[in-house]
């Protein structure tokens, strides 16, 4: 699991790197991708991995962020084949929770979590520290990556330029991380059922953006016109979709702490 922890740290921290720009970093990935490269060397070498068989499985995890990374790129930039990158990085991470980690891990970073962290820092061991932050970090720009690929897999995403469902539903792209974070801290805390109360309250904020939506189709309906190129039907298509798709990307990183 520590190579998975490594990569999931990676591909959280490198979307967050590539989406936090507004233009450059967004036209020219490339900034990205060179952490991609680097960072997990330089994580791996300070928590002690020492074998040569952890090291060629680091370099498949190496392999699925910058596949990640490049193919995500594409897919939201051009608008096409949004499925590749969802499978590189499914794909990749069911790899490589087929191999097990043999080095011991006594890196410097490893002996500062073990002796100087903090007390319940030190009870979860340096892997399940790993994996979560990894999850962690998978839950900002990753997870909001992952909805609009997949919305965008089943046509539920229109194209750049053109009016979108998001556009009525305002501020997804911040309540998205926010409702994955709290439902991974709820979880990793033992209280999965009030992780419940997170996905009841996300429906109570957006019935009256739903209600209204409908109301404004009647009125379309009387009146033979048509106001917005979308109506209830994909509105709601957008909000559930996106919405599951939000909620099992914080419930599977939740699953690997717990198997990890």
């Amino acid at each position: 699991m520590t190579v998975i922890a490594i990569t999931l740290i990676t591909i959280g921290l490198a979307d967050v790197l590539r989406r936090g720009g507004r233009s450059a970093s967004l036209t020219h990935p490339v900034p990205a991708l060179g952490f991609a490269f680097l960072f997990p060397v330089l994580l791996a070498w300070s928590v002690g991995i020492a074998t040569t068989s952890d090291w060629l499985v680091l370099y498949l995890g190496i392999g699925t962020a910058i596949g990640w990374v490049f193919a995500s790129h594409r897919a939201t930039a051009h608008g096409t084949r949004p499925g590749v990158p969802l499978g590189i990085l499914v794909g990749g991470l069911a790899v490589l929770a087929l191999f097990g980690t043999q080095s011991t891990l006594d890196g410097f970073l490893a002996q500062w979590l073990d002796t100087r962290a903090l007390s319940g820092v030190q009870r979860l061991g340096t892997e399940r520290v790993l994996l979560v932050v990894g999850a962690a970090l998978m839950q900002l720009s990753t997870g909001n990556i992952i909805v609009r690929l997949v919305l965008a897999h089943i046509g539920a995403l229109r194209p750049e330029g053109v009016s979108q469902p998001a556009d009525k539903l305002k501020g997804g792209r911040l309540l998205g991380p926010m409702e994955r974070i709290f439902i991974l801290g709820l979880g990793l805390a033992g209280e999965v059922t009030a992780a419940g109360l997170v996905i009841a309250a996300k429906g109570l904020i957006r019935f009256p953006e739903l209600q209204a939506q409908a109301r404004a189709d009647a009125v379309d309906e009387t009146s033979e016109r048509r106001a917005s190129p979308w109506g209830i039907d994909e509105l709601t298509e957008y909000f559930l979709i996106g919405s599951f798709v939000s909620w099992l990307v914080a419930l599977a990183t939740l699953a690997l702490v717990w198997l990890g």
